[in-house]
């Protein structure tokens, strides 16, 4: 009841992991609390590599899940010591796609060959200028479309994952896109939404079509907000952090890739900007 259904697989996924593990290296079938220790950890780590052929960030986030479930037992006073006390295990960087604006004047201009794939590529761009995810745009209703204080439209929402407030203003091209399907659901959601399955099926035809090389999913439109939309063109990390309902802006800095393109016009910014300086430096060295 208070985790997300992905988020519970996980749990359950891990579960069957620790009965395979007792299974394999203890030759039991269950283990007293108090023989955890962080051999046990660093066993379980291993098996997984080895055995499960995890990768690193796939049992990075298993380890969280088991560390929450000894968290408890500890709170609860069954467990009276940490054994993941000097573990150590961090996630490695992932290269987050996304689309440049080339791209997305691209998908733009491409005709579509059917309705639908033209709803998914409306719902990418949508995403791509509020920085939303699959399921919090298929959660939108028109009563998180709301006039604030300063006169705009604005989605005011939570969002699902976090549950942490999202509130975003409206752009020109998220509303237009509002516009263009308003009327067509009978439940008060914004979008007629197809599944997640389907959405990232026709975005690979789509990518075919416009002659996008990178793999294109849903996600990669919440990872071009962050980086195409909203840093490229000066938005602050912290207000970045904000819009995409961040509960921490270290999530944040691992989503948003600072292209070569903005580094360039930070540096141009800054040159102008010590231009006397350099000038009077420059004329002293002989």
């Amino acid at each position: 009841h208070s985790r997300a259904k992905g988020t519970f697989q996980r749990y359950v996924t891990v579960c069957k992991h620790i009965r395979e593990f007792l299974s394999h290296t203890y030759k039991r079938e269950d283990i007293p609390l108090k023989e955890l220790n962080l051999t046990f950890i660093n066993d379980f780590e291993y098996f997984l590599r080895t055995e499960k052929k995890c990768r690193t960030n796939t049992i990075w986030g298993y380890m969280i899940v088991l560390k929450h479930i000894i968290s408890i037992a500890r709170n609860d006073g069954r467990l009276p010591f940490n054994p993941f006390a000097g573990y150590i295990n961090s996630p490695e960087s992932v290269d987050r796609g996304y689309i440049t604006k080339e791209e997305i004047h691209t998908m733009m201009n491409t005709d579509m060959p059917d309705k639908t794939h033209e709803l998914v590529r409306d719902l990418f761009i949508f995403s791509t200028f509020t920085g939303l995810a699959y399921s919090d745009v298929k959660n939108l209703t028109e009563d998180n479309l709301q006039t604030f204080f300063d006169g705009n439209l604005w989605i005011i929402t939570r969002r699902k994952k976090t549950n942490t407030e999202s509130n975003i203003r409206l752009l020109d091209v998220p509303r237009k896109i509002i516009e263009k399907y308003k009327g067509m659901t009978r439940d008060n959601k914004v979008f007629p939404m197809p599944s997640n399955t389907t959405c990232n099926k026709k975005l690979k035809t789509i990518a075919e079509l416009c002659g996008i090389k990178s793999r294109l999913t849903y996600h990669v439109a919440r990872h071009s907000a962050a980086t195409t939309v909203l840093l490229s063109n000066g938005v602050p990390i912290e207000t970045v952090s904000r819009l995409l309902g961040h509960t921490n802006i270290k999530t944040t800095q691992i989503y948003a890739k600072i292209t070569a393109q903005k580094i360039s016009q930070d540096m141009e910014t800054l040159s102008h900007r010590l231009e006397d300086m350099e000038k009077n430096i420059c004329n002293a060295i002989q």
